[in-house]
């Protein structure tokens, strides 16, 4: 059970857990964040009450640690925390591309668990993909719950974490792109900017709760694509300009990308 949670690394994703998790899951006096600008702590203690300072003093307080620091950072901060965190902490980190045994290396002895959330974590929504390490085989249960608070949970292989990288780490990009391009589209076809937003963004939101109540993605689009109508000009358009190759290569070359980190 997951009582205190510590964050290394008070940037926009520890915030925004930390807006998803203060006052719902945990009280502010349990979450402790470390981050090396003064004023960023002085500024998440003022909006969220919760404990923020230059120095990690609280590892020995925590039952749970996110690292949530940047690729280049991410040595240099687990050398750091070298056996300075208790064996009963679980350890839990964000960092692309970063495998389990790179961290190990650090704390042999730990239950160290990998994670790629994406930046929809800010409204709840994300989409959390995870890897235990052997020692912590037995804590799926307890990454599920907290995260599950934030959006939706999987465990995964870690061979696949470059690919869920590729795709929801990086897919709300692509949804933004989407949803973008559709509201051109509406202005295009006379409809304000702001009212061609809400349609796009609303839109692709219905058809994604849609999907994850069950039914795949070809039989929901068969539903609404009638025999000669306006749906199949459409995606007619669409699968001529190559939309569907487009998305298949982005999570592709973003996944490359994830393996090289």
């Amino acid at each position: 059970m997951i009582h205190t949670v510590g964050f290394i690394g008070g940037g926009a994703l520890a915030e925004s857990i930390v807006r998803g998790i203060c006052g719902k899951v945990f009280a502010p006096s349990d979450i402790f964040i470390c981050e090396v600008r003064p004023a960023r702590c002085e500024e998440l203690s003022a909006r969220y009450g919760v404990n923020a300072s230059t120095e990690a003093n609280f590892l020995d307080a925590v039952d749970m640690l996110i690292v949530a620091v940047k690729p280049k950072d991410a040595a240099q901060t687990f050398a750091a925390l070298q056996n300075k965190i208790p064996a009963t902490t679980l350890i839990t980190y964000t960092v692309a591309g970063l495998k389990l045994a790179a961290v190990e290396k650090f704390f042999p002895a730990h239950k160290i668990v990998r994670l790629m959330p994406n930046v929809a974590v800010s409204v709840g929504e994300s989409m959390t993909a995870f890897t235990p390490n052997t020692s912590a085989a037995h804590d799926g249960d307890t990454i599920k719950n907290f995260w599950s608070t934030l959006g939706r949970t999987v465990e995964v292989d870690e061979r696949l974490m470059d690919a869920v990288t590729g795709l929801s780490g990086s897919g709300p990009a692509y949804a933004f792109l989407m949803i973008d391009a559709l509201s051109d589209g509406g202005v295009a076809a006379g409809l304000s900017r702001a009212t061609a937003i809400e349609l796009a963004a609303q839109t692709l939101l219905g058809a994604a709760k849609m999907v994850l109540a069950g039914e795949h993605p070809d039989v929901l689009r068969d539903k609404v694509t009638s025999p000669a109508g306006t749906t199949i000009e459409g995606v007619r358009v669409l699968e001529r300009g190559g939309m569907r190759s487009a998305l298949i290569e982005a999570v592709l070359a973003a996944t490359d990308k994830s393996k090289s980190l």
